[in-house]
């Protein structure tokens, strides 16, 4: 995450997950950014980052997605995986938040 804190940004984690497992989780692998739960799905459903289709196996699971959101609450990246498995290379985090001017 230096990469990102060198751009001036602060990296910050939702998940679906109770706030006590992404403690557990947080822990066990080193993280040392913000975790958020979402565990009531309200935040989610706003950034479309939810599965919303109630006849889908993964209904109500997170979508892995990312967002540069400036310092203003403006989004100004927005990149939702269709598969939850598939990460973003950082680089293009990076470029946009170079783009954005965040």
């Amino acid at each position: 995450m230096p990469q990102f804190e060198a751009a001036g940004a602060q990296v910050v984690g939702v998940s679906a997950d109770h706030i006590a497992t992404l403690e557990a989780w947080g822990k066990q692998n080193n993280v040392h950014y913000l975790l958020l739960s979402d565990f009531r799905r309200t935040m989610l459903p706003a950034y479309d980052a939810l599965v919303t289709d109630d006849k889908s196996p993964i209904y109500r699971y997170a979508k892995r997605a990312y967002f540069v959101i400036d310092k203003n609450g403006v989004v100004r990246f927005i990149k939702v995986e269709a598969n939850p498995l598939d990460l973003l290379d950082p680089a293009e985090v990076l470029k946009a938040l170079k783009e954005a001017g965040v």
